[in-house]
């Protein structure tokens, strides 16, 4: 990942489509195109449903005390393992976090985070 900041936006399908129409026609037209890493969801509620309290406590507790497995994890935020193991597979695949493989013994999931800070973008 490395990244500074992750920016989550809100953005409507309209706008996203319109945003890959004008990337396209920059190729088409040889341009170079800046590459943009951000997660869109396509409305507040949605957003909300995903980036939850307990979701964005792992991100900085990830962060903080970079912890060798997902077990040690849910022992360090007081939750099930199973429910933390769902939730950072789902950040995972949102980008929001990195796993890596680690083994002594028996191989184990280590959650990082490799930025800084979560920008927010609501159009208003």
């Amino acid at each position: 990942m490395k990244v500074k900041n992750i920016v989550v936006e809100v953005k409507s399908i309209e706008d996203t489509l319109k945003e890959v129409k004008e990337v396209m026609g920059k190729i088409k037209e040889g341009k170079l195109v800046k590459k943009k890493e951000s997660i869109s969801f396509n409305n507040i509620d949605i957003m909300r449903k995903v980036l939850t309290n307990k979701r964005l406590e792992l991100i900085k507790v990830i962060k903080k005390h970079k912890p060798k497995s997902i077990y040690k994890l849910a022992k360090i935020v007081k939750r099930d393992s199973k429910s933390v193991h769902f939730d950072v597979k789902l950040l995972n695949k949102l980008g929001m976090i990195d796993l890596k493989t680690t083994e002594k013994g028996r191989e184990n999931l280590a959650p990082r985070v490799d930025y800084e800070e979560i920008d927010v973008a609501i159009p208003i």
